[in-house]
């Protein structure tokens, strides 16, 4: 016997709903490009312009948040609020670099990558969930912050945890006005951004 709608679990249901169709996306980039060399770089594309978007209104909605004045608060409020307030998980950030100007992004889980398994062809090449890394490059450059990003490992492709790389480049002096800047904004922005583009693509 089925069970009532009454039962349902709407965050369990919107999750899973976000997983799959965020996972045909990536089915159908495999079936429309070459390889997955540069189905990575469509998705790091893909991830750059949701991230560069959107990004006025989510400021306009939070105009007492406190700046961020180093990487370091940036990549707390990271992992200690924006992965859990929107994929409900809380990554680590670890290996800093000995000037800080670079850390690794822990997952021990990816609700991205949920109910999946790499296609043959794909386990060595395809970075499954690399629009994380251009939302993360393009977000950033809207508060004035030029980054790369690249994964490390993924546990798609048998590692035990997800590692992905952030490295500080320079400090862009013409994207925003500097009153405007607000980097402990950037988890809040590219969640949102990320959720709603997707679903709504």
């Amino acid at each position: 016997m089925s069970r009532g709608r009454g039962n349902l679990d709407p965050k369990r249901v919107s999750s899973e709903l976000f997983t799959l169709t965020y996972g045909c996306m990536v089915a159908q980039l495999l079936k429309d490009f070459d390889s997955p060399d540069e189905v990575n770089k469509q998705l790091d594309k893909m991830g750059y312009n949701i991230g560069v978007r959107m990004i006025e209104d989510f400021l306009a909605h939070t105009p007492n948040t406190k700046r961020c004045t180093q990487l370091e608060e940036v990549a707390d409020v990271i992992c200690k609020q924006g992965f859990r307030m929107f994929l409900g998980i809380t990554p680590e950030a670890r290996n800093w670099s000995p000037a800080k100007d670079e850390f690794s992004l822990i997952l021990t889980d990816n609700p991205l990558a949920e109910f999946v398994e790499l296609p043959p062809g794909c386990t060595d090449s395809l970075w499954y969930s690399n629009i994380i890394c251009g939302v993360l490059r393009g977000a950033l450059e809207m508060v004035q912050m030029e980054v790369k990003c690249w994964f490390v490992q993924d546990s798609l492709r048998g590692a035990d945890t997800t590692e992905i790389r952030v490295k500080f480049i320079r400090i862009l002096e013409d994207s925003l006005p500097a009153g405007r800047i607000r980097s402990c904004l950037l988890l809040y922005i590219i969640w949102n951004i990320l959720f709603y583009e997707i679903l709504n693509s």
